[in-house]
């Protein structure tokens, strides 16, 4: 088992910058592929990033390539999610989440454990 605890939300104004971190423990973190979905009011839960086990792929949402940044450190079974520019329709529960799966899946389907979630809130 692996147990996933996400802090670093908040509320903040468009254009501003947040860092999520996503802590975990348990089994051996460096063997899961590490993601970041995201749920907004009344629409589904939807991957927002993820991270190869190494931390040398990483991929994005459409929506947010060149304004958030995944990386993790394994050194210190932490994940996290930089995130720039910040606007309104980024309101959402964060959650991170950890795949046993092959590649980075983006398929909320294929990750195994997840954290609590984290509240962002951006206003205009």
């Amino acid at each position: 088992q692996v147990q996933l605890v996400d802090t670093g939300g908040g509320l903040l104004q468009a254009g501003g910058s947040l860092r999520l971190s996503c802590a975990a423990s348990g089994r051996t973190f460096s063997n899961y592929a590490m993601a970041w979905f995201r749920q907004a009011p009344g629409k589904e839960r939807e991957f927002v990033a993820g991270i190869s086990w190494s931390g040398g792929s990483t991929y994005y949402t459409d929506s947010v390539k060149g304004r958030f940044t995944i990386s993790r450190d394994n050194a210190k079974n932490t994940v996290y999610l930089q995130m720039n520019s910040l606007k309104p329709e980024d309101t959402a529960v964060y959650y991170c989440a950890a795949s046993g799966r092959v590649g980075v899946p983006p398929s909320e389907y294929d990750y195994q454990h997840w954290g609590q979630g984290t509240q962002v809130i951006v206003s205009s």
